[in-house]
Order: structure tokens, then C-alpha cells, then sequence
């Protein structure tokens, strides 16, 4: 296996999708202490001028990570997610976390990521960082 894990530039990543629905969004904002009431109260969320109910954003940033980490898979480690929201993620949609590898640099794997809920709708994007050092050799 060559350092880079066999990933070329240009190379899709597996995709990553979530269906989440109300009880995985009071679990999740149970879990991180997020209380927001436009997370599960509709009412509450169309008076501060969302359509419905919309996924923790950092909900979201662990659906990057998690598309990450396929590829990292077992030889690799992810060092770095970031990502920006886009647009709302209604509760209820089912979001696809997608990628690219956009540059390898020795152990070093970059990819874009992006993530689109099941309408189209562009609800973020970003990057990640994996290496691919073996474990025994990080620190």
C-alpha cells in the first residue's frame, strides 16, 4: 500500500448519508447540552424564521468527520475537519456528506467535502485533513 493509501487526486469518497428525526435530534442535543428550542420545537423555530425544525450544525460536522474516517479507514488517522453551513438542514431530510481527494502530499491526504439534504439543497461544505502514518510511528 503506498503511503497515501492508494488515493489519487480527483478520487470520490464514500458517501455518507443521515436520515435524522426528532428523537436523534433531542438525543444529539442531549448528549452536546444543546437545548435550542429551533431544533425540536416547530412552533418555536418558525418564529425565528426557519420553515421547520432544522440538524445541529455540529451534527452535521460529524457526518464530515465520519466520511473522513472511511477513508482514513485503518491506516490512517483524521488530523483536521472544518466546515461551514450553508443553508438549513430541516429535521426529517436526509442528508449526504460527499468528497473528493483534492491533493496528497507524502502521508498527507486533503479532500473537500460536501454535504446536500435529499431536496438538492447545499446545507455545507469543507475540508478535512487525514494522514496516513502508521500508528505506531505517531506520537
Amino acid at each position: 500500500m503506498t503511503p497515501s493509501g492508494g488515493w489519487m487526486v480527483g478520487d470520490a469518497l464514500e458517501q455518507v448519508a443521515l436520515q435524522c428525526d426528532p428523537v436523534q435530534i433531542l438525543r444529539f442535543g442531549a448528549t452536546t447540552h444543546n437545548a435550542h428550542r429551533i431544533h425540536y420545537d416547530t412552533d418555536y423555530a418558525r418564529a425565528e424564521g426557519l420553515p421547520d425544525p432544522v440538524v445541529m450544525a455540529q451534527l452535521q460536522g460529524t457526518l464530515f468527520f465520519r466520511a473522513a474516517a472511511r477513508l482514513a479507514g485503518e491506516v490512517g488517522a483524521v488530523t483536521s475537519v472544518t466546515w461551514r453551513n450553508r443553508a438549513p438542514a430541516p429535521v426529517g431530510c436526509v442528508l449526504t456528506v460527499s468528497g473528493t481527494v483534492t491533493r496528497i502530499e507524502g502521508d498527507r491526504i486533503e479532500v473537500t467535502l460536501v454535504e446536500h439534504a435529499d431536496d438538492g439543497a447545499l446545507c455545507a461544505e469543507g475540508s478535512a485533513v487525514i494522514t496516513t502514518t502508521p500508528r505506531s510511528s505517531r506520537r
